[in-house]
């Protein structure tokens, strides 16, 4: 357990549930200018292996995951079917883009796709 804890904070992994899922996603800090893109993964135990695996290169958000196991209202908010799941939201804490796993279980988008769908919030969120 305290190996899990030291490696998420290594790349600035943080995990939440249900309980933390709202204010991760607002941002509620007051202030507009504050505020952050954020990812979330939904990630399952059983499929740790073709999890996003690149939070360390991901600039400019905040990002968490989630265990579906500990998080089944927004498991059925989001409507999760496969893990991994990673949905981008924007500074105002709306669903920004989703992207799902296949049937295959693996990584539905790599590092790449997934920082330019980030700047492309970034950049529809300014106006």
């Amino acid at each position: 357990m305290i190996f899990l804890l030291f490696s998420c904070n290594i790349i600035g992994q943080n995990w939440i549930d249900d309980t933390s899922f709202e204010t991760a996603i607002t941002n509620s800090s007051g202030f507009d200018d504050d505020r952050e893109v954020v990812v979330i993964e939904f990630y399952a135990n059983f499929n740790k292996d073709n999890a996003f695996k690149d939070w360390d290169k991901l600039k400019g958000v905040k990002y968490y995951r989630v265990d579906i196991a500990k998080a089944p209202a927004a498991k059925k908010k989001y409507r999760i079917r496969m893990a991994p799941t990673l949905i981008i939201f924007d500074k105002e804490g709306y669903k920004f883009k989703v992207f799902k796993a296949g049937l295959d279980l693996l990584c539905p988008v790599q590092l790449p796709a997934l920082q330019a769908a980030v700047e492309q919030s970034k950049k529809e969120s300014q106006f």
